[in-house]
Parts: structure tokens; C-alpha cells; sequence
């Protein structure tokens, strides 16, 4: 979607519940009282779709239209001292986490007249906000996981115990992940995964990079680690010989991983084996052990997305002594768990992960995080919570109208493309029939009967929940797959497209205005929440969605002409969004961004087309002009400030390596370059800075 794209592979250790929840020191009472400015929402503050105060009229929109649009927003609105970046969809999203809080508090402070949901949310926040017992507890959540990393003899005890530490922390941070996904090849099967993992910067590029600001962040992570270690009783000598260790194995394994570039190709993460050929990777490593521990002994396929990175974590294993792995599974276990101990460890994390990566000056407040949590860990019955009293069937009805409307104008796009051949329209055509729209909130909600949650065990919470969703996962394998199943929570501010799936997925949370403002005439909306369907409807099509057919295999569908003349398209807007400088001399990695990039454009297009057909058919809406604009005008203005944000320079370095999408500015004016009917709308001329000589379109 918009702010963040849904990942091919699930991963069992993919996203460690703590992995993003730095916050404030564990050192406040529990009783601490909120500041006024932050009181639970008893209901959403309204923010209209379009917001002429938002915009900058001095601008001229032939020459930046983002400034336009978003001119007035982005000098209104400075960075939070808590927050990377500042964004229409993050302050949404805090206004979600406020009507939230007020829920949660009250299920919080309530025993009685709680359903088993009910319960679990409102304990695991009580939990998480009780810091008086955190601090208390200091560092004691680790001494299981440091016992039995300490019980290790060699590296060939290391199977049994891995698989519990995944199992436990569900962080591919220990050294790879494994767990559950569609069989690329046959999407209506699961099959189990294990793919890269192993790292805690960002990126491999982190370690790799020779650049002198690459230089400086490693070094500093090597010293975050070691004040780490020292927390944990080491003496400074010795804590900074282990984070060289650290360091050393994970600049060992970035070697050997691919390019996030790389990962983009689906068909260079399809290695399938049968359960001989995945011990023959790692010869010292018993994967019959492992397996049997994690209960997947009687497995045998396979889809190992990275074979040379586990070729290379076995000579890294052969070679190292036991200590290197105690070591580095010490690390990695502190890195996890850092969020949920006291105040000192908490902070440690933060200083670094938050503050020197991404520029973030001041932890969130406590309420933040604890929210955060419930979602990621319980998102399901929160969501219910959210959806009975945010989200009205009325609501979810002209979601799906609008739905409807954008696939019948990509059916008509698709139709009309000069470029393809008859053959690959009509395969085209059965992939998008085929899609399923969810909107909202799943048919059916998640069941968490199996997942205890305990009254002031904020760290066992955390536990119980990632052994859950764990188990979760690895149970689908050999199972027939669930397509009902959602990957976002309900007030989720995101949207996705998934390949094998074949679905597209609206969480309820990103149905709320100014995103999507049923107060509000049509042009914006369609604009905006038009252009977003658009966009996750185009994620079908994009250059790597388009690999897989309308069942969701990994399939070439396409005629060989065809291939070359879609590569030629999109490879205009390659080379048109190289050209944009990210933060200082770093320029946006195109073939990284590139399916975000087709997605943007060709969600406007659909949009443009839906909200023109909607107008034929209601001419009586097609105002002259309101606040100014006429109707086309306000369709692009509502486009844009979706997008509107300010980022910190620390944040944007890291976005250049790791995240697939543009920074907002280009996500706007990148695409009104292209639109002839953009610069019709605003009688834009040529050689103008909006209009491009050599416009780009695939979709």
C-alpha cells in the first residue's frame, strides 16, 4: 500500500512484537496521570479530505505541486519529539492509538463484564503500563534464555536450543527465520520456509557501505552493544571484545545475504528441497533436531529463499567456537527483550535504535507503546473493538462501491493498451476478475483461546504472544490454506496487495477521514482512497506482481513481446525517479522503489477514470468551484495530501536503504509529470517543472 508494502514471505521470525515499542523510561509512576494534550479520544477528531489549510496558494502548482498542496501542512505540523517522521497517515494512526487507549483503559481497569477478549487486551495493557513492576523485575526476564544459551557445549547443541529462542522471540535476528507461506509454485498449498536472517542493523548494505556516515553508524552500534553488555555485568574490556565478535559474524552473514534489489525477484527466493537437501546446506547444523523441537520433525519440503546465505552460516558455524555463539545469541536475545526490561536497558535500545538511526529525540509516551503491543499482539480482538464502534456497514458499503468502480476502470484500462497483445489481455483480464476485495475486517475473527495473558507479566505477555503466533504459523504447514486470513490488523492506517493470495486488503483503519471522508465530495475522495485501490490493484501488475497468474502461482503468463514492451515502460520510470535526491547526495534507489512507483501512478490513472465515470453518472455534483478549485483540481489536491509529511534526515538515510517506497514529495510530484490531465487542470504549460516532455505509463 501507501506507507508500507506487505512482504512476499511470512516469516515465523520475521517481526518480533518489540521490534519498533522504544519508549519512554520504565522509571515514571504507574499511576502517572497523562499531560492534558494526551487524553485517551472518546471519539476521532475530524480532518476533512481535503484541507485547504493545508495547502501553500503562493506556490505555483506548475512548478512543485507538492508545496501546493501540502506547503501549508508540512510548515504546520513539525515533527513530534517522539516520532522518525510526521506524516497524514502517522497522525491518522495516532488518532487511532487515542480512540484505542480509551478502550483499552477502561477494559484495563475493569474485572468484571469482560468477555475472554475482553480480558486478554485489557490485562496485557494493564501490564505493559504497570512500569513500577517492570523496573522492579530489571533484567530477570532474560535468565531463561541466558541459562540456556550458557548450557550450550558446541555448536552441535545449537539446533535444540535455537528453535526454542525462535519459537520464544520470534526475531529472525537469531541468526535465520522459519515458518509458513504459500508454495510459490502452487499457491494453494503451505510449505515451510526458512530464509535470511541473522542481522541487527537495518540492512545488509548497513555493513557493507564504505561511505564516512555507514562508518560512523557502525561504529556506534558497536558501541550500543557494548553498552549493552556492560548493563548485563560485563566488564568494558570484555564488552567491547564481544561487540567486535557481534559485529564481525553479522558483517560475515551481510555478505552472504542478497540485495533488498534481489528480493523484489520472487523467482531468486524459490529454492525448493526436500528435508536431505536442506541438511546438505548445513552439514554441522541437525535440522532433524530443530524440527522436532519447534514440532515440524516430519517435515519434508522446503523452500529455502537464500541457499548461498545458509551455505554461508554453516562455514560460520564450522569455524566459530562456542563462546563466538553464545555470544552472539546473547546479544540478539538483549536486543529483543531491551523494550520490555527496566528503564536502563529500555533506554540503551532506544539511544541508539531510535535516536541514532533515525534522528527520533525523545521516547513516546508509555500509552503509545502499550497500544502499539495490543495491536501487534492481540490485533484481532482489539480490532473488533475498534470495528463495532468505528467502522458502520454503511461505511464499509461505499468502501466497496468505490472498490468496484476502480477495478471496472482497470478492466477498461486493460482493454484499451495499445502495447499488449490479445493473448496476455485475456490472462490480464482473469487475473483481475479473480482478486477478492476485503474491506474492513475479516469474515471471521482470529481465535485466541490458546493465548495466556497474565495480569502484571508484561515480559511473559510478550513471551506467551510471539510463542502463540509462532505456533500459529507453523501449523498452517500442510494445511489447506485459510484465504480468509487477513495480514493487517483492522485499525491498521496501511493497506496491501498479496501476490499469491490474490487480494486486496483494506483494514478499517485506514477507512477514516481525511484518508477517506464520506462528509466530502466525491473528487477528493476518489483521489485519494480511489487512487489508494488503484494503487493496490496496480500492485497486481507492478514488476514483481505481475510474475505471479490469477491463482497465485509464480508463473510467466506473459508473450515474450510483451514482457520486453512492459520492461520498456517501466523502465522510463526507473530512470525518471533516479534522478530524485532523497537526503543529501543520495539519490532514490529506483529499482528498489520501482513497483511502489508503477503502483502510485497507475493507482491515479484508475482513480482519475473512476471518478469520471462516477460524474457521468451524477453530473449534478460536478461543481464549478469550491475553496477555489474546480473539481479536477480538488481530484489531484486530494491526491496529494495523502502524502503530505516532514521526515528527519537520520530516518531518510535509512529509508534510502530498506524501504520500497519514494519519499512523499516524489510519490507527487513524480506522478502529476505524467498526467496530461493534470496539466490540463491546472493550464500548466510546457517546459514547466510539472510537465514532462516524455511522460510515463505502464498501466
Amino acid at each position: 500500500m501507501r506507507p508500507a508494502r506487505l512482504a512476499v514471505v511470512l516469516s515465523l521470525a520475521g517481526a518480533a512484537a518489540l521490534a519498533h515499542a522504544q519508549n519512554t523510561p520504565a522509571t515514571a509512576p504507574a499511576t502517572a496521570a497523562p499531560t492534558t494534550a494526551e487524553r485517551p479520544a472518546k471519539e476521532f477528531p475530524y480532518t476533512p479530505g481535503l484541507d485547504v489549510n493545508s495547502m501553500d496558494r503562493s506556490a505555483d502548482p506548475c512548478v512543485d505541486f507538492y508545496q501546493y498542496a501540502c506547503g501549508g501542512w508540512m510548515k504546520n505540523n513539525p515533527i513530534p519529539a517522539d516520532q522518525a517522521r510526521w506524516s497524514v497517515y502517522g497522525k491518522l494512526a495516532q488518532d487511532n492509538q487515542r480512540f484505542l487507549w480509551g478502550i483499552l483503559e477502561d477494559l484495563s481497569k475493569r474485572q468484571d463484564g469482560r468477555n475472554a477478549n475482553q480480558q486478554k487486551i485489557g490485562d496485557y495493557f494493564g501490564a505493559c503500563m504497570d512500569e513500577r513492576t517492570i523496573e522492579a523485575r530489571g533484567a530477570e526476564p532474560l535468565k531463561p534464555y541466558f541459562d540456556q544459551i550458557a548450557a550450550l557445549r558446541s555448536n552441535k547443541d545449537l539446533p535444540r536450543v535455537l528453535a526454542r529462542l525462535h519459537l520464544a522471540l520470534a526475531d529472525q535476528g537469531l541468526y535465520f527465520g522459519f515458518g509458513s507461506s504459500q508454495d510459490f509454485g502452487d499457491s494453494t498449498r503451505v510449505i515451510a520456509f526458512a530464509s535470511a536472517g541473522g542481522l541487527g542493523l537495518p540492512d545488509r548494505d548497513s555493513y557493507l557501505k564504505i561511505d564516512d556516515k555507514s562508518k560512523e553508524v557502525r561504529a556506534k552500534y558497536i558501541l550500543h552493544i557494548a553498552n549493552t553488555f556492560k548493563l548485563l555485568g560485563d566488564a568494558p574490556e570484555l564488552a567491547q571484545r564481544k561487540a567486535e565478535r557481534v559485529m564481525a559474524m553479522e558483517t560475515e552473514l551481510a555478505r552472504a545475504s542478497l540485495s533488498r534489489v534481489d528480493k523484489r525477484d520472487p523467482y531468486k527466493l524459490f529454492h525448493k528441497l526436500d528435508a536431505r537437501g536442506l541438511q546438505a546446506l548445513t552439514p554441522g547444523f541437525d535440522w532433524h533436531t530443530y524440527l522436532g523441537e519447534i514440532g515440524q520433525g516430519k517435515q519434508n519440503t522446503f523452500n529455502v529463499t537464500e541457499p548461498a546465505f545458509f551455505k554461508a552460516l554453516a562455514k560460520m558455524w564450522k569455524s566459530s567456537d562456542i563462546d563466538a555463539t553464545r555470544t552472539y545469541l546473547q546479544w540478539h536475545v538483549a536486543r529483543n527483550l531491551s523494550p520490555a526490561l527496566a528503564s536502563r536497558f529500555d533506554q540503551e535500545h532506544f539511544d541508539f535504535f531510535s535516536k541514532t538511526l533515525r534522528g527520533v529525540q525523545q521516547q513516546p509516551p508509555r500509552w503509545k507503546r502499550c497500544v502499539g503491543l495490543v495491536d501487534r499482539q492481540l490485533g484481532e480482538a482489539l480490532g473488533q473493538e475498534f470495528v463495532s464502534r468505528a467502522f458502520s456497514p454503511e461505511l464499509k458499503a461505499k468502501s466497496l462501491h468505490m472498490t468496484r468502480q476502480v477495478e471496472e476502470a482497470m478492466k477498461k484500462d486493460i482493454e484499451s493498451l495499445d502495447w499488449m497483445s490479445p493473448e496476455t489481455k485475456k490472462r490480464a483480464q482473469e487475473k483481475l476478475a479473480a482478486i477478492v476485495n476485503k474491506i474492513g475486517y475479516p469474515d471471521k475473527w482470529r481465535d485466541y483461546g490458546s493465548y495466556e495473558v497474565k495480569p502484571g507479566d508484561f515480559a511473559g505477555n510478550v513471551e506467551r504472544g510471539n510463542m502463540f503466533e509462532s505456533r500459529r504459523q507453523l501449523a498452517k504447514i500442510g494445511k489447506p490454506l485459510d484465504r480468509g486470513e487477513w495480514s493487517m490488523t483492522p485499525p491498521t492506517v496501511n493497506a496491501y496487495f498479496d501476490p499469491q493470495m490474490n487480494d486486496i486488503n483494506f483494514p478499517a483503519g485506514v477507512l477514516q477521514p481525511p484518508l477517506f471522508d464520506p462528509k466530502m465530495d466525491d473528487a477528493p475522495n476518489y483521489g485519494n482512497t480511489g487512487g489508494t485501490i488503484g494503487h493496490e490493484l496496480t500492485h497486481a501488475f507492478d514488476d514483481e506482481g505481475r510474475q505471479f497468474d490469477a491463482k497465485g502461482n509464480l508463473k510467466d503468463w506473459w508473450t515474450k513481446k510483451d514482457a520486453k514492451e512492459y520492461e520498456e515502460r517501466a523502465q522510463c520510470i526507473v530512470d525518471q525517479y533516479a534522478q530524485y535526491t532523497v537526503v543529501d547526495d543520495i539519490k532514490i534507489n529506483s529499482k528498489l522503489t520501482l513497483g511502489e512507483d508503477i503502483a502510485d501512478l497507475g493507482g491515479l490513472i484508475l482513480g482519475w477514470m473512476a471518478w469520471k465515470e462516477e460524474m457521468a453518472s451524477m453530473p449534478q455534483q460536478a461543481q464549478p468551484l469550491r475553496d477555489g478549485l474546480s473539481p479536477e483540481q480538488r481530484f489531484f489536491v486530494g491526491n496529494a495530501q495523502w502524502a503530505c509529511e516532514n521526515d528527519r534526515p537520520e530516518n531518510l538515510r535509512v529509508k534510502a536503504l530498506t524501504d520500497p517506497h519514494s519519499p512523499g514529495r516524489f510519490r507527487v510530484n513524480g506522478l502529476v509529470v505524467n498526467m496530461p490531465q493534470f496539466q490540463e487542470a491546472f493550464h500548466c504549460k510546457p517546459g514547466q517543472p510539472m510537465v514532462k516532455e516524455k511522460r510515463c505509463r505502464v498501466w
